[in-house]
């Protein structure tokens, strides 16, 4: 669930223009025309789990409310467009530079070159270092009055994507002055922090001087309700206005008008441990692959709330389409024959464990023993890493952190990838990561990522399930939710009621 909570979770887009705001480059929404709204009272699924820190999963939080920004973000099609830089260009293969727009920091303070450079520094040196530099040495530093040179030290052609990372926030000099980074009256976004209460609640007021305009909502009073069904129950009651990652159970439960499907770039996947145990065996490895139908796990678990699984980028990355590569070399699967296996997953998404008990079926019906660890996710993560289950169930956004595709296939599925949870290394996939890392070109970049895709799929390392839709429950008198397939944004600058 990295990415659900770790640093380290076209079909598309649902047009409902009238209630909801279309995901759009500019962060804002098609409902911009309305007078003041009042504050919005906002449910999370997730609790922050490190004091708000911008490199770790709470940076997520940040980008769904509105308070933080980085030099870029992510457009509708996945590709990079302006937000504090208005425009980059790049010099050589190893520097960029990016030009800034005019804006100030919700101290009052002005986002300058330097601050800028500082803030890139800080988040290069944190530790653990946020998901969207993994493995990447950078260096930043002003040039004149308005740009920021940003050095690499191997080229990185998909810097751009990767500064839209939510961890790599800007955020003003202030933030950084205390032991621990504080985002609270120091970013850029519309919306600024200003009460936290524990891990149950955050006070957000409109930020007046936003460089993309006044926000419609004067504010944001954010609860974190981790229980699903009472997160839908809030909704429902009219005690919250907006309720993320309503649980496929409880869907039915909300009037037709009040749900929101959006498909997301969210994978559900099988995770085989070629390391050690069982599925160190491709022809087990296979056997599993042949057993699982993902079609029925969008059906019945799902509740048609999601695709069955076709590869690790789902409908959901428009760009993808059409550019699908057919694994080839697969090994040929053996008879199971009884043999044992751990299937591991963690209960904080509801549907999961109801997953590992359809694949336990499906499995033992294919003539394996399965054994299922369902675990809290912080409970589980070190295990599942170390090797310890010979299956993990997981449901990943894999573009949440860098929005570029290779950082996401080089992290989870080569030999020195920081997130491996298969174990996997293989010499066919680092060459086919390799080759794709290279390129420079965005086309070429994305074709050669499937192509990657392909020679990771025909390991049989990783078995796609499901791609998920996630609900969003929006009250009939809310506008201008953003509904976001990368699962970045939630509240922006038209959003109100």
């Amino acid at each position: 669930m990295r990415s659900p909570r770790r640093r380290r979770v076209a079909a598309g887009l649902l047009l409902a223009p009238v209630l909801t705001g279309c995901f759009a480059s500019g962060g804002g929404t098609s409902d911009d025309d309305s007078a003041d709204g009042s504050r919005l009272r906002v449910a999370l699924a997730f609790p922050p789990a490190e004091n708000f820190s911008p490199y770790g999963a709470d940076a997520t939080l940040l980008s769904r409310l509105g308070v933080t920004e980085g030099l870029t973000k992510l457009d509708a099609n996945g590709a990079p467009a302006p937000a504090l830089a208005e425009s980059w260009t790049r010099e050589n293969d190893r520097n960029w530079l990016f030009t800034l727009r005019e804006a100030t920091f919700q101290d009052g303070t002005e986002v300058t070159p330097a601050t800028v450079a500082a803030a890139l520094a800080h988040a290069a040196e944190a530790e653990p270092v946020t998901a969207a530099l993994s493995g990447i040495t950078l260096t930043a530093k002003a040039s004149g009055d308005r740009q920021v040179r940003v050095t690499t030290e191997d080229p990185d052609p998909a810097l751009p994507l990767r500064l839209t990372g939510p961890g790599l926030a800007i955020l003003s000099a202030k933030a950084y002055g205390g032991k621990r980074v504080n985002p609270v009256g120091t970013a850029t976004g519309p919306f600024e922090v200003t009460e936290v209460t524990g891990t149950t609640a955050a006070t957000l007021d409109r930020y007046d001087a936003y460089w993309g305009g006044r926000a419609q909502a004067s504010g944001i009073d954010a609860k974190f309700i981790a229980d699903g069904s009472a997160r839908t129950n809030a909704l429902r009651t009219d005690q919250v206005d907006i309720a993320e990652a309503v649980p496929v159970a409880q869907a039915s439960t909300l009037d037709k008008g009040t749900r929101r499907e959006t498909a997301t770039t969210r994978t559900t996947s099988l995770l085989l441990n070629t390391k050690s145990g069982a599925f160190k065996d491709p022809k087990l490895r296979a056997a599993a692959r042949e057993a699982v139908d993902g079609s029925v796990l969008a059906k019945d678990v799902y509740e048609g709330y999601a695709d069955a699984g076709v590869g690790v980028f789902g409908p959901a990355v428009t760009w993808a389409v059409g550019k699908r590569v057919e694994p080839a070399g697969r090994a040929k699967a053996a008879d199971p024959d009884g043999t044992s296996v751990t299937i591991a997953t963690y209960d904080n998404r509801p549907e999961l464990p109801e997953v590992a008990q359809v694949l336990q079926q499906q499995l033992r019906r294919a003539g394996f023993k399965v054994k299922l660890e369902i675990r809290e996710y912080s409970r589980l993560e070190s295990d599942a890493l170390a090797g310890t289950f010979d299956a993990f169930v997981g449901a990943r956004n894999s573009l949440l952190d860098t929005g570029d595709p290779v950082s996401v296939l080089a992290g989870d599925f080569t030999c020195d990838g920081s997130y491996n949870l298969a174990l996997l290394c293989d010499k066919k996939v680092d060459r086919a990561v390799a080759a794709a890392e290279k390129e420079s070109d965005t086309a070429k970049r994305r074709q050669a990522a499937m192509n990657a895709e392909a020679a990771i799929l025909g390991t049989d390392a990783t078995v796609p399930l499901v791609h998920q839709q996630i609900i969003t429950g929006v009250a009939g008198s809310v506008r201008g939710v953003i509904l976001d397939p990368y699962e970045r944004t939630l509240v922006g600058t038209g959003t109100r009621r």
